[in-house]
């Protein structure tokens, strides 16, 4: 397995990671409804324009040139955090038969490199319930629960809880994937 930067050719391996993430893993913290909403969202992403951004470290853990996993941190400050934060990771996504098997955290200690070279202090993120766990043991403090749409597409108006999380990055840690 590496981790590496993701290319324009990833984009649509990229769209079914998530789409099969988010439908078989999801449903450990969301309902059928919630999960087909945030599921439908995957379908008019634009994955391309986040892969070629320049504001945006966005990569992909592959295996034999396969993508198992993709994650991305926006090297700006968003403004809809009730928190200051002077970055956000926008995802960390495995497949499912990967799942805990260590490729999430490959993915984000790659994207929390990424925001100390970047000189970030600073990293913020809306986390689904299901990955709270996840962001908690790399260190990510709650800041707030929130209410989110799941999908603008979805005419349910499916909605559940996220939780806004908060890590300062002054911290140096060994990586566990070197």
């Amino acid at each position: 397995m590496r981790i590496r930067e993701a290319t324009p050719v990833d984009a649509e391996r990229i769209r079914e990671v998530h789409y099969e993430s988010i439908t078989e893993l999801g449903t450990q913290a969301y309902d059928h409804e919630q999960v087909k909403a945030w599921a439908a969202g995957c379908e008019s992403a634009d994955y391309m324009s986040s892969i070629t951004a320049d504001e945006v470290v966005f990569v992909v853990a592959d295996i034999d040139e396969i993508v198992i996993g993709f994650g991305s941190l926006t090297l700006a400050a968003p403004n809809n955090y009730d928190s200051e934060i002077e970055a956000e990771i926008t995802g960390v996504y495995v497949h499912p038969t990967v799942a805990q098997q260590g490729i999430g955290t490959c993915i984000y200690t790659e994207l929390e490199q990424q925001a100390r070279a970047n000189e970030i202090q600073s990293v913020g993120l809306s986390a689904s319930l299901n990955a709270v766990s996840f962001y908690e043991t790399h260190g990510f403090e709650r800041v707030q629960e929130h209410t989110h749409e799941f999908s603008r597409h979805e005419s349910t108006g499916a909605t559940g809880i996220v939780v806004e999380m908060k890590k300062n990055c002054e911290h140096h840690r060994q990586s566990l994937c070197s």
